[in-house]
This record gives C-alpha cells, structure tokens and sequence, in this order.
C-alpha cells in the first residue's frame, strides 16, 4: 500500500482537474480539495515562521515528524508515526525480546503512565503496579515529555542502573533503583495449583502459541492425561498479535469464530476462526482478567465468554477494541504508520471498545478504594467511543472484594478461581452465565 504526499506541482494539476468538471459533486470536491490546499499553505507558513523567528534552530526533520505525530494522534491513542529508529526497535519487541525496564505505558494528561509491568523485569521485581505514574528519570523531571521521549530514556544497555520516581495515589513519590536488562517476554508459563491446572500468558507475542502447546503438553503429563480444571491467567496481558489471540483461542475452541474485524467500508469485513481439534477438550476453564488485560486478551476472553466455553473471572478488563495497520513508509527506511484501521468484535457481535469485557463474576484483587481506581480505554486521550454502547443498557456488577485482613501476596482472584473449579459449582455457575 502506497501513501503519497503530492508536490505543490501535483496539488496545483489536481485542482485545475477538478475544475474542468461541471457536475454539482464535483464542485462540492473541488471546494474541499481547495480548503486542504489552502490548510496545507498555512502550515508551510507556519514552519516557515519557526525555521526563521523561532529562539533556536530546529531542524526541519524534527518538524515534520512532530506535525505528522500531532496528526496522528490527534486521531486516537494508538496511531503514530514512527521514526526509523523505532521501528527498528519494535521488530525486536514484536520478536519477543528487547532491552529495558519491562513495562507497558501510555500518557495521560501529559504525564506517563503504567499499563503493566512485564511478567520477570526489573519494573515487576521492584513492584512497580498497573496505574502508577513516572514523573522522573535519574531526577529530572518528565512531566510534559512525549511518550516515545520517555520510552527512550527509560531504554538503555543491558546493566545501566536507572532512577525512576513514581507517584501511586495520594502516597509521597516513591523512587526505585532499577538495573536496565534485556526483556525477554515470556510467553507461557504453567505449574499445577491446588490440583488444578494453572496458564500463565503475561503478553501475546510470537512465541506464545508455541510455547503454550509446551505447557499444555507437560501439564497433560503431570496430570497422567486427565486435567481436572484450568486457570487460564491474562491479568496485566497488554496485548499483542492478533493472529497468536486466535491461536491460543483454538485451544479452548474446537472450531468457530473467535472474533471479526470491520473497518470504514462495509466490505472490509474479516473473520476469524479457531482450528479444529482444541488441546484442552471439555476440561473446565476460568479465565481470570483485570483492568489491564487489553487487545489481544480480550479477544480470547470475549471469545471464551461469548461461545460459553468457560467463566470469565476478576474484573472489567482494559477496552481496547481497535485493530492497528503498522505500515511500513518506503520498505521501512523511513519508518513507519501506526494506524488504527479496524475496530475488532467478539462472535456475539459486541464491541468492547472503551468499555471492555465485563466478568460473569467479579472479583477484585484489593480493596474497594483501590479498585475505583482502574484505568480503561475510555480515559485515554482522544479515544474511540463505542459506536454500540448505550448508557441504558449499563448494569451496574456486584464485586466480591478480598475479606478484611487478607494479604494481598496471597491472590485473592487466583484463591477464588481454583475454588470455583474445584467446588463443584463450576457447571451451574456457566450454566447461569449463558442465560445472562
């Protein structure tokens, strides 16, 4: 796919064209083209008067990527251009390894924000959570820096000691003494837990299948081929690659769609499927979420949800309901376009943009106050609204909260979800969500 950004001599043919035309419609196009023109002026009027008023040099490049990020962004949270370094950096991400602190963030209101900690990183090791915010690096001050400046700074060699200082709710900042490492993203991890099985996928990356075939095929092992129950764990999973959702999906699913995509034409409609043959056949499942299981991990939790597979656990999960194109700008020498093409549904038909998947039963990890406290899509700048949301058909869930006293180290939603398996209660309780 070619994007192409016509010359003033290509602009100035196109618009004499349009006038050769008589037709009312044509007209109508070419008074449009004529105000984009005449916008585009103004913006070359606009660098002009920084390249030559403005207090210090800047170069051109710097500006021009700058209005395209304005651009882009002003568009929704998750278009973006980028530059060629980054894009660099983002092929080793989306291959599952990179240097770094290990978290997932994002900007609000100028300042960042954690989405996540990776599973195994200096970020999680050090106890950093899901809602904090990054106000310095090595002391000085961050507030106000664009979101890839920051990432920047926070990336370094493997063994660089790093200070970062955090603000979590009304406490005091906090700093934390990190060592950069190389962030390898586990994809699957497994162990057994009170006699059931439990599946860890911290992020969906090109490993994850794979690796997750690993883990199911050693826990059949263990269990002598007979798995009593499952726990399948996409709490703080940012995300990820949308063909890995579908693939981890067909373990669950013996067949059917897993989720649609639909862009701006009515015939850009896609549909996903699992394959035939699902690894864990009849063993009861419960997947647990929270408010930053996002994208990818919603996709096989609405899936799950919707084709009554199993219990969806924990709390409302982030709301990412939107596809992005990464499209690489001249083979990639000159970057890349980040940008959102699609909004993506669950088989029932439903978009979780903004609002997220909402538990059959709601369990929270911590107190009521700290639960208020959530992220979701919806507090992102700029973000997409659901175009099939409706305030009337709002019903408000009750949540189970951890009982007075209990320690946090402990899990409370992994406690309660093992219990449902085990308790007998399982069948009844799908049974009860299906009809909802």
């Amino acid at each position: 796919m070619k994007y192409i950004l016509p010359t003033l001599g290509a602009v100035t043919a196109t618009a004499l064209f349009a006038f050769s035309s008589v037709s009312h419609t044509a007209n109508a196009k070419d008074t449009s083209r004529t105000d984009t023109f005449r916008q585009l002026e103004l913006f070359a009027d606009v660098m002009a008067r920084v390249r030559g008023e403005y207090v210090i040099d800047v170069e051109d490049s710097e500006l021009i990527e700058g209005a395209m990020n304005g651009m882009l962004q002003s568009l929704d949270p998750h278009s973006s251009y980028i530059n060629p370094e980054q894009w660099k950096r983002m092929q080793t991400t989306t291959a599952g390894e990179y240097g770094g602190l290990g978290m997932e963030v994002t900007s609000q209101s100028g300042v960042v924000k954690v989405v996540a900690p990776i599973d195994d990183s200096p970020a999680k090791d050090a106890g950093i959570k899901a809602g904090d915010y990054i106000t310095e690096i090595d002391g000085e001050n961050i507030i106000g820096v664009s979101l890839d400046e920051a990432v920047e700074r926070m990336r370094g060699k493997p063994g660089e000691p790093i200070t970062i200082t955090i603000i979590r709710g009304d406490n005091d900042p906090m700093e934390f003494d990190l060592v950069r490492a190389v962030i390898k993203s586990r994809a699957t991890k497994w162990e057994i837990k009170d006699g059931v099985g439990y599946l860890r996928i911290p992020q969906f990356n090109e490993k994850t299948t794979d690796t997750l075939k690993d883990a199911v095929s050693a826990m059949k092992k263990e269990f002598g081929g007979n798995i009593p129950g499952v726990v399948l764990d996409l709490r703080g999973n940012p995300g990820g690659l949308l063909d890995q959702s579908v693939k981890v999906s067909s373990a669950f699913l013996d067949g059917g769609e897993v989720v649609s995509t639909r862009g701006r034409q009515a015939k850009d409609v896609n549909s996903y499927s699992a394959e035939k043959g699902q690894l864990l056949k009849d063993v009861p499942l419960v997947v647990l979420i929270d408010s930053a299981s996002a994208s990818a991990s919603e996709i096989v939790a609405g899936a799950v949800q919707d084709r009554d597979r199993g219990l969806v656990v924990g709390m409302t999960s982030f709301g990412k309901g939107s596809v992005q194109a990464v499209i690489p700008l001249r083979g990639g020498r000159d970057g890349a376009l980040r940008l959102t093409t699609q909004r993506y549904y669950t088989p029932a038909g439903r978009s979780i943009q903004a609002t997220g998947i909402t538990p059959d039963i709601a369990i929270a990890a911590t107190s009521e106050e700290e639960t208020n406290n959530r992220m979701s899509e919806s507090d992102l700048p700029n973000s997409i609204q659901n175009e099939l949301d409706s305030d009337s058909d709002e019903v408000e869930i009750q949540i189970e909260y951890p009982p007075a006293g209990f320690d946090e180290k402990d899990d409370y939603q992994l406690k309660r979800a093992i219990e449902i398996l085990k308790d007998g209660s399982y069948s009844t309780k799908l049974a009860q969500a299906s009809q909802e």
